[in-house]
């Protein structure tokens, strides 16, 4: 009995790439001796994706099509997408052809030599270069301050073993850290690096919110670096302003009639310890707000309609 491949490919507004990606896939496994089923799960697009994904469900039974009933998010639902896949294997690839699909007999092959999770890791890119600095000192930021192991330049592309997906059911989180995941729950999973094509049809989603989203949703996750950086730069700050009262003091002593403390120092300092105030209320905001989504233990999303499952 052949073994089954899961492809799960979550998409928003990608009209010009679903009907490429799905004969990509498509065209790869007509050369491997696997069944396979393509999975997209749609976030409620407003342009003609849903569309092309009921014809493409329509011609071939192996695509297999979740709407939602709105927009979950860039989070959720490609997470959800992956929990619904039963393959002996499951690979995530983004819809924008970023995620080159000529990469999957090699992702297959590094899995049938034992590892269960084989990783692609976006070494090079094409994107701006200053955007792709901007990334790799993210990476390697969180990779310093995470209290558990961190895969730098890892975005989910990638495949994960039935077992490992099953090992993520298990798990009850409503708003998931997916790459935070992979590398506190996966082992002996194995690395491919890819240079990263530009996008060349179609806008990309991300935008600063989203970005900023993904990026804070991995310190919140990964690390208390943070909240413990608030507190000692709150006492190194306070025996500063210790140290200087004294000295402002000393100096006024010794100095009486000719030493003006003036205003200007105080308006200084009122606004640096307050802009210190408000970053780290913000950073324990961030820590508050995933402690609120988690109480909530809503569902990662609703699903509208399934095709061909």
């Amino acid at each position: 009995m052949k073994k089954k491949i899961s492809i799960v490919t979550p998409c928003y507004n990608e009209e010009e790439n679903v009907e490429e990606l799905s004969k990509a896939v498509k065209s790869i496994f007509e050369n491997l001796n696997y069944d396979y089923e393509h999975i997209f799960i749609d976030n409620a697009s407003t342009d003609n994706t849903i569309k092309k994904l009921r014809q493409l469900a329509q011609n071939d039974i192996n695509v297999k099509v979740i709407l939602n009933t709105k927009n979950f998010g860039h989070i959720r639902s490609p997470y959800y997408g992956l929990l619904q896949a039963y393959g002996d294997a499951v690979i995530l690839v983004a819809a924008d052809f970023q995620d080159p699909p000529n990469l999957i007999p090699k992702l297959i092959e590094e899995w049938e030599k034992g590892h269960p999770l084989v990783l692609a890791i976006k070494s090079k890119s094409e994107e701006s270069p200053l955007v792709f600095a901007l990334r790799k000192l993210y990476y390697k930021v969180i990779a310093k301050t995470s209290s558990s192991e961190h895969i730098s330049n890892f975005t989910g592309f990638g495949l994960y073993n039935q077992s490992f997906i099953e090992t993520l059911r298990k798990v009850d989180d409503p708003y998931p850290y997916f790459r935070g995941m992979v590398a506190e729950l996966g082992n002996n999973y194995s690395k491919i690096e890819f240079t990263q094509p530009i996008r060349t049809k179609g806008k990309t989603k991300n935008n600063i919110n989203t970005l900023y989203d993904m990026a804070m949703l991995g310190f919140v996750n990964q690390s208390k670096l943070p909240l413990r950086m608030a507190c000692f730069i709150g006492f190194i700050l306070a025996i500063l302003s210790l140290l200087t009262g004294v000295g402002y003091m000393v100096y006024k002593l010794m100095y009486w009639d000719s030493f003006s403390i003036g205003i200007a120092p105080l308006i200084i300092s009122l606004f640096f310890f307050s802009s210190v105030q408000l970053i780290f209320i913000g950073i324990i905001g961030e820590y508050i707000g995933a402690i609120y989504t988690q109480v909530h233990k809503r569902p990662l999303v609703i699903e509208k309609e399934r095709i061909n499952f």
